[in-house]
């Protein structure tokens, strides 16, 4: 399991989480088991049948196809919204990362994760530039007083890198809606 796993446990068990991007197949089976009822969000409709197909407990996960710089999730529903490695396009208003903010009920927790820039080199990212997408150190900056930062801090990981890669650490912002 990738290092945010004791960011994920930490804060205890809660009953509503949404995991969109690679978080499907990162934290929701572990949340599943743990008797969360998981709302799981992907853009492509392929990794969402290959985590379907590989969950095994079907009853406490709802599947859904969405483009969140197009729809927003729920306001204030989500006792978790957990973003792991997601490319969020950077956008001049934030709306797409706002409607992830907004979905976090009160009392909730957001957690985001992403590489370490510092790990990558450009033959990493040929023709991307990752700048362009949203680090949990921007989405922290964004923050209001009706937030609270609990985690904002690179990790190392403590499973080996994919193969291909170089990531060896990881950023992570985790912070609690207050109201």
């Amino acid at each position: 399991m990738p290092t945010l796993c004791p960011a994920i446990c930490a804060f205890g068990k809660v009953l509503c989480p949404i995991v969109i991007g690679k978080s499907t197949v990162v934290a929701r089976p572990h949340l599943a088991r743990h008797g969360w009822q998981v709302t799981a969000i992907d853009i492509a409709s392929t990794a969402l049948r290959r985590a379907a197909a590989a969950t095994e407990l079907p009853d406490r996960v709802a599947w859904m196809r969405a483009d969140l710089a197009v729809t927003s999730p729920p306001p204030g529903v989500f006792d978790l919204v957990s973003a792991h490695y997601f490319p969020l396009h950077r956008q001049p208003h934030h709306t797409a990362l706002r409607g992830l903010l907004d979905a976090v009920a009160p009392g909730g927790t957001f957690l985001f994760v992403g590489h370490d820039l510092a790990d990558l080199t450009p033959d990493d990212t040929p023709g991307v530039n990752p700048a362009d997408y949203y680090q949990p150190t921007d989405v922290a900056e964004l923050l209001d007083p009706t937030w609270t930062i609990q985690i904002n801090e690179t990790r190392p990981r403590i499973a080996p890198a994919p193969i291909g890669t170089h990531h060896t650490r990881d950023t992570i912002l985790r912070a609690q809606r207050l109201r």
